[in-house]
């Protein structure tokens, strides 16, 4: 029996993210054809957009330096010390934060991200904006060779519940006083806005 588009969206969410990443361009192209476009939506949000926009990309998908918006969280414990995570793909720390998804708002894409990776709960009015982030200093190059530019909505967050936990995209999570912050960052331009709104 043919598989409708349902099944198959179940079957791409019941994959490992191993699995996803391994789509071949001619096995998504089979799967897209027959869909509308809110289901290629859902595919992508599925799969996360950057990685579902590289698939699409075949050979040319580590060569094709990518635009992506995503969201970063300030987060502050009552020391005002800053959350850090060591990120599992690299020898680095940054902040919580990612990708936005196809139709998200930056709101729920920074309540979505904490909560993967740090279990912790924020109420949306209790996001304090900082800044929009752009330019030279959101390039981030990756091991794999993907190359990326980053419009990073930063915000500030000294309110939250929950036990602080981390899933497999970091190695360690802790907080970290403006004075004995790791050197090996990820995103030093954005805790640099941090530390120079602490000090105004």
């Amino acid at each position: 029996m043919k598989m409708t588009n349902r099944d198959i969206l179940e079957k791409v969410k019941n994959m490992s993210v191993e699995e996803q990443r391994n789509l071949t361009y001619d096995e998504l192209k089979k799967m897209i054809d027959p869909m509308s476009t809110d289901e290629i939506i859902e595919l992508s949000n599925i799969i996360g957009y950057p990685v579902f926009t590289r698939l699409l990309m075949a050979e040319l998908r580590h060569r094709f330096v990518l635009l992506q918006d995503g969201a970063a969280a300030i987060i502050v414990n009552e020391k005002k010390e800053i959350l850090l995570q060591s990120r599992a793909d690299r020898d680095k720390w940054g902040l919580p934060g990612g990708c936005q998804e196809l139709g998200e708002r930056f709101e729920d894409t920074i309540l979505r991200e904490v909560k993967e990776e740090t279990n912790l709960d924020v109420k949306e009015e209790d996001l304090k904006l900082v800044c929009v982030v752009s330019g030279e200093s959101r390039r981030n190059d990756y091991p794999n060779g993907d190359v990326v530019f980053n419009n990073t909505v930063l915000y500030y967050i000294d309110k939250y519940s929950g036990e602080l936990k981390w899933d497999s995209e970091s190695k360690d999570m802790r907080f970290f006083s403006v004075d004995n912050i790791p050197k090996n960052l990820h995103d030093p331009d954005l805790v640099e806005i941090y530390i120079k709104m602490m000090g105004e």
